[in-house]
């Protein structure tokens, strides 16, 4: 799903009104009806809230509620459709619909007075957004934000779309034309309301798989063909525009690439990374990623920046740099770190979710430039970086310039890069003065859970300890601050905690516990792992289907929605069989092999069905069955340095690495446990239940990891 950046209302015309009735007849599904109370009706509430997207709004003259019992009741009590408008802090089309409509008196009246207005935080509250996310999906119309749900009092929804302009516009009709039509058809033709309800609940309702198909290892390969056929050959990625880095599909193509050892699909994933580098999509000059580019090139961004994408991007360009050595990957993630850590710093050491697309009211302003202003800063040096990063009299983005290295040779001679680079932190000091974009600095669970385990791997291989300090502040805030009694929260900013958390919180989390493990061989963050693990299974398990976004006790969200498939960031299906499988390494529990099997079972028809939408699930399979495990034992010191040094150099997403210092042993079931000679420091390579026999000498084991066969 996208923002959708044409800003096209989602909304069938009929006679310049919207029909929202299909003509299916369904059973309708029931939800729960809460008690009635009298809240305030004559305001705006959202100033109470923490949520900076929330905030935003709270002096509109619309009378917003945010989400929870309290506002469901409210409609409830009054016999009043609810109007729901779902959007994030950074999403440009979110406030160009509250400029043109929210911020205005007479739209502003209208929604008063027909309907109970709910504000959500998409980022605070994903489990609704899913809900009625999917709810839109079943109208046959397209996603993105901001999302406009109309639902009845009980939560039940009729009708969507995304962006309403204010005015009639191109034979689509204003927004007060949909609220007003809206409105009538819930006073007077409640029949037909009910109607689709009916048919939007049958299609949001959980269907049994058809047939049991089995879980086909080959799955893994024949993915990897399919999206190869599919991938831009020119510029990367799948074809078209707009193009998102899709960040589990990219990961889907590696895996395929390693179990195959098919150097096309590895070199369609490097060429890919290689053009998302080099292109406006990267901030040149500040570091970090932007959240998708609106052309085919990966030229123009959509300059908003989000945490989790920039958190899969370190993972995937930090493996790609340890199997390429390409300096423009470590660049890029040196850089993204760079921005992270000065930007991106919220309270107590974690990391914020978003920077905004807008400033001064104008999106990108913030990012481009013109060739006077690059003369300015840079002199009789600007001929050289404007060659170099495409700065040109009539620019390349609406008159502007996006700084980019696409049409130039990246990285150029040394000496020349090293000038550009004193260049771009000029025009870095330049920008500063700059009024910055907003930042929305909630603290999200899952989405720094992904953060901290990119920014550990990203530690050890550019031995870099003070990433790994960065990563554990993270980790540690996000452990005591965003749970109650060791159960995550999702949200958190300024003392305020959305609780319960997702399942993605505890996927992401536990995950982020065992790459910190494996970063430091610390045993204590296994068992943080394992208590997260706990609690996923105990709140968001529903036996059939696998694990479901919304806790089991999630007293304000009217439908669990089941869906195993990845959006901008990986499923909690996905991310929680990796921690499963990992965690079993590490301990040597059935348990968590049993948990992880189960969920492979159960979601075997949606994978065999979609492998792509299941691109998460897909890459923990490949795990499952071709983990690659490097044991290092003994003393710490040089000589166990050197091992670990080896170690790290792998590049394959398999690799599951632990470091067993003086005074622990491996697991009891571990093939490598009790084949230490004696105590000097030594690895060994497991493959499967095989290990290779104990190594001591660094390039031993580097012939070892080369030549599978030295496994036995």
């Amino acid at each position: 799903m996208a923002e959708r950046p044409n800003g096209v209302a989602a909304a069938k015309i009929v006679s310049g009104v919207p029909d929202p009735f299909p003509v299916k007849t369904v059973p309708l599904v029931h939800f729960g009806r809460a008690a009635a109370r009298s809240p305030d009706m004559s305001e705006n509430l959202l100033r109470h809230e923490k949520s900076p997207y929330l905030l935003q709004h709270a002096e509109n003259p619309v009378h917003w509620r945010a989400w929870g019992r309290e506002a469901l009741q409210e409609a409830q009590r009054l016999d009043k459709p609810i109007l729901l408008s779902v959007g994030y802090a950074a999403c440009h089309w979110c406030h160009v619909m509250a400029h043109e409509s929210f911020e205005d008196d007479g739209v502003a009246a209208v929604m008063n007075e027909g309907f109970v207005n709910i504000k959500v935080d998409r980022e605070e509250r994903p489990e609704i957004d899913q809900l009625y996310m999917q709810a839109l999906h079943s109208l046959g119309e397209q996603g993105g934000w901001p999302l406009t749900m109309f639902l009845t009092p009980d939560g039940k929804p009729f009708w969507g779309g995304t962006y309403f302009p204010k005015e009639p516009r191109y034979g689509r009709p204003g927004f007060v034309q949909v609220l007003t039509e809206i409105s009538r058809l819930y006073r007077e033709e409640r029949g037909r309301v009910e109607h689709n309800t009916a048919a939007i609940a049958e299609a949001l309702a959980p269907k049994a798989p058809e047939g049991k198909p089995q879980l086909d290892p080959r799955i893994i390969a024949a993915a990897g063909e399919r999206l190869l056929q599919a991938f831009d050959p020119v510029n990367g990625s799948l074809n078209g525009a707009p193009k998102f880095p899709q960040c589990s599909i990219l990961e889907l193509l590696e895996h395929a690439g390693h179990a195959t050892g098919e150097k096309r699909m590895l070199g369609a994933l490097h060429h890919t990374l290689r053009q998302i580098c080099r292109g406006g999509i990267n901030d040149h000059i500040g570091g970090g990623f932007a959240r998708y580019a609106v052309d085919e090139r990966w030229l123009v961004p959509h300059f908003e920046k989000m945490l989790y994408d920039n958190a899969q991007l370190v993972e995937l360009l930090t493996r790609t740099y340890l199997r390429s050595g390409e300096p423009v990957f470590r660049r890029a993630v040196e850089e993204t770190v760079d921005w992270l850590l000065r930007e991106m710093i919220a309270e107590g050491g974690a990391f914020a979710a978003s920077l905004d697309a807008d400033s001064e009211g104008e999106e990108g302003k913030f990012y481009v430039w013109s060739l006077d202003e690059v003369t300015e800063v840079l002199g009789d040096e600007a001929p050289l970086f404007a060659r170099a990063y495409d700065i040109t009299e009539g620019g390349n983005f609406e008159g502007h310039n996006i700084p980019n290295r696409l049409g130039d040779p990246f990285p150029g001679l040394p000496g020349e890069e090293a000038l550009l680079d004193r260049m771009r932190h000029r025009l870095f000091a330049r920008r500063e003065e700059r009024v910055r974009p907003g930042r929305d600095d909630k603290v999200l669970a899952d989405w720094n859970g992904l953060m901290i385990a990119a920014l550990a791997d990203a530690a050890m291989t550019f031995e870099r300890p003070d990433w790994l300090e960065a990563a554990f502040r993270a980790y540690r805030f996000i452990s005591d601050a965003v749970s109650r009694e060791t159960r995550l929260g999702h949200s958190y900013r300024d003392g305020a905690l959305v609780f319960p958390g997702i399942a993605g919180d505890h996927a992401a989390m536990a995950r982020a516990a065992l790459h910190l493990r494996e970063a430091t061989g610390a045993q204590a963050f296994l068992g943080d792992a394992a208590r997260w693990l706990d609690h996923l299974h105990a709140h968001h398990w529903v036996e059939g289907f696998g694990y479901v976004m919304a806790a089991d006790d999630a007293d304000d969200v009217t439908m669990r929605i089941r869906s195993a498939a990845d959006d901008a960031v990986p499923n909690a299906n996905g991310l929680a069989a990796e921690a499963m499988i990992r965690l079993y390494h590490a301990t040597g529990e059935g348990r968590w092999l049993e948990r992880a099997d189960r969920l492979f079972e159960v979601l075997t028809p949606a994978i065999m069905q979609n492998p792509f939408a299941h691109a998460s699930l897909v890459a923990a399979l490949d795990l499952r069955i071709g983990a690659l495990q490097i044991v290092v034992v003994g003393p710490e010191g040089p000589e166990r340095d050197e091992l670990e040094r080896v170690a790290r150099s792998v590049a394959d997403p398999n690799l599951v690495l632990q470091v067993i210092g003086a005074g622990h042993e491996l697991p009891a079931g571990h093939p490598a446990n009790g084949k230490a000679s004696d105590g000097a420091p030594q690895a060994f390579v497991c493959r499967g239940t095989t290990c290779s026999l104990p190594l001591q000498d660094p390039a031993a084991l580097r012939e070892a990891l080369e030549n599978p066969q030295a496994v036995r």
